[in-house]
């Protein structure tokens, strides 16, 4: 599998060898090794996720204050858009974001580094995602950022009726979470992902 830096720092996305013949197809949908080799660090998994959604939801913006929870993220039926957002306060690409289209055909995944807030949306009928989460979920550290933040424009699919939960559609925008404190530091992210490379290398 190829791995390659996106835009936003601490976002990759990956391109499986895929393998086909009359029986169907093959592939690694995720290889520790190779991921370590480029991300510094392996994955630790304590949670795998599935949701199916229909075309017009969005889910997200989704964070988790650090330590975090980093995500692997890949499309198993239809297809989403999934789109990052650096919320990571001080960093050179803060607000910015990235959009990626994960589908059952390109079977490409999208990993996220802690830090940084993601959402995603069906291009089809229906979707199926499932994400690796190296952290399980916690309430206490939940960081939802409105997805149809004005500032942030960002691309979501808009040819049907959007249907959000309730706390997605009352979530903060970017910037009231930044002024009420609620966001991560780029200088305390990049310490944890320092922490997690050393831990790799000494562990």
């Amino acid at each position: 599998m190829q791995i390659h830096q996106l835009e936003v720092d601490g976002s990759f996305l990956i391109t499986p060898q895929i393998f086909s013949d009359d029986r169907g197809l093959f592939l690694e949908v995720f290889n520790q090794p190779a991921f370590h080799k480029t991300i510094g660090h392996p994955l630790s998994v304590a949670q795998v996720n599935c949701s199916v959604s229909r075309r017009g939801t969005i889910r997200g913006l989704h964070a988790a204050s650090l330590p975090g929870q980093a995500r692997y993220v890949t499309c198993a039926q239809g297809a989403i858009v999934d789109i990052v957002v650096d919320i990571r306060v001080g960093s050179p690409t803060y607000g910015k974001h990235v959009a990626v289209q994960l589908t059952a055909e390109n079977r490409h995944a999208l990993y996220l580094a802690e830090g940084l807030a993601h959402g995603f949306a069906p291009l089809t009928a229906h979707a199926t995602v499932v994400y690796l989460c190296s952290s399980t979920w916690s309430p206490h550290g939940e960081i939802q950022i409105d997805p149809l933040d004005p500032e942030l424009a960002l691309p979501w699919p808009r040819q049907h009726e959007l249907l959000l939960s309730d706390k997605d559609r009352a979530a903060l925008s970017l910037r009231e979470s930044a002024e009420r404190g609620l966001l991560p530091s780029y200088a305390d992210c990049k310490a944890r992902y320092a922490e997690l490379d050393d831990y790799a290398f000494t562990g």
